[in-house]
């Protein structure tokens, strides 16, 4: 029971919330009400589920030395010895097997997407993660992946506006992981990750405000676009960028005082702030576009 436990813990299954990013064309879209559609995107999720997972596993083997000699990271399954590398392989096997067989379920295209999701990461894990910037832009072309997974592979056709603003997203909160790995790694931040010895916290910061303006301005641009206001039959959907503000704001203030940013899929339940305003963002948007 303790093993399953351990591979469980491995698999990193508080991740998966990433992955909600495929469910932006059901959203925006318009196609909740297609049944087909509905299943098509769950079984998406699903599978990116179960290949993002087999992709955590393999960047754990890559990295058993160094998340031995990290603070939070040596507590892991590998790192600290409660799972073999044997039985992580077997593991990533297996559910990468069954993501991919799922993808292919769901739509040829998805399966391509998948299949290009998974190469890019394993590329990261092995090489691109040490080369600075790129690697935190590969971080974001992941989630990217999901959106598109989500639309085109489905069939939905996606909105430039929302694949800006999924692209401002996710770079904010790349290079906020990196600031705060910045932070938590003080006496020697090179062990763990080559990559921040070319990082620097006013660099960072300057990307992070960059990043975080985009954001707000792509996604208020996109509340106020023509096209935006005929699907959604509504002109008032810029009352929800307050929302998307104030979670801005509140997670730079967790980044700088509370030395948080390095995991969003924690900080966003840990926080009462961060879930409450984008529950709220949620609820108002889906009332407003229904």
């Amino acid at each position: 029971m303790k093993n399953l436990v351990e591979l469980l813990r491995l698999m990193r299954p508080y991740q998966w919330v990433k992955n909600a990013f495929v469910f932006t064309g059901l959203l925006f879209g318009h196609a909740w009400h297609d049944p087909h559609l509905v299943a098509q995107v769950i079984v998406v999720f699903i599978a990116f589920c179960l290949v993002s997972s087999a992709i955590y596993t393999i960047n754990d083997i890559v990295d058993l030395e160094q998340d031995k000699q990290h603070p939070k990271k040596s507590r892991r399954p590998l790192a600290s010895g409660q799972v073999s590398v044997s039985a992580a392989v077997m593991l990533a096997t297996v559910l990468g097997t069954l993501g991919l067989s799922l993808a292919y379920f769901a739509a040829p295209a998805v399966l391509a997407i998948l299949v290009a999701y998974a190469l890019m990461n394993v590329a990261y894990s092995l090489r691109f993660k040490h080369v600075v910037i790129l690697d935190v832009f590969i971080i974001a072309t992941g989630f990217m992946l999901r959106i598109l997974a989500g639309t085109l592979g489905v069939g939905i056709p996606p909105s430039q506006w929302l694949l800006l603003c999924g692209l401002m997203v996710t770079l904010f909160l790349g290079f906020t992981k990196r600031r705060a790995e910045i932070i938590a790694l003080t006496e020697d931040k090179t062990a763990h990750r080559k990559v921040l010895e070319h990082y620097s916290p006013v660099l960072l910061d300057k990307m992070i405000g960059i990043t975080a303006a985009g954001l707000i301005m792509s996604y208020s641009l996109y509340t106020m676009n023509a096209d935006t206001i005929r699907i959604h039959g509504t002109a008032n959907l810029i009352y929800t960028v307050p929302f998307v503000m104030y979670g801005v704001f509140r997670y730079i203030y967790l980044l700088h005082h509370q030395s948080r940013g390095g995991d969003p899929s924690h900080d966003l339940v840990r926080d009462p702030h961060l879930l409450i305003v984008v529950g709220a963002w949620l609820i108002t948007t889906m009332l407003l576009i229904a």
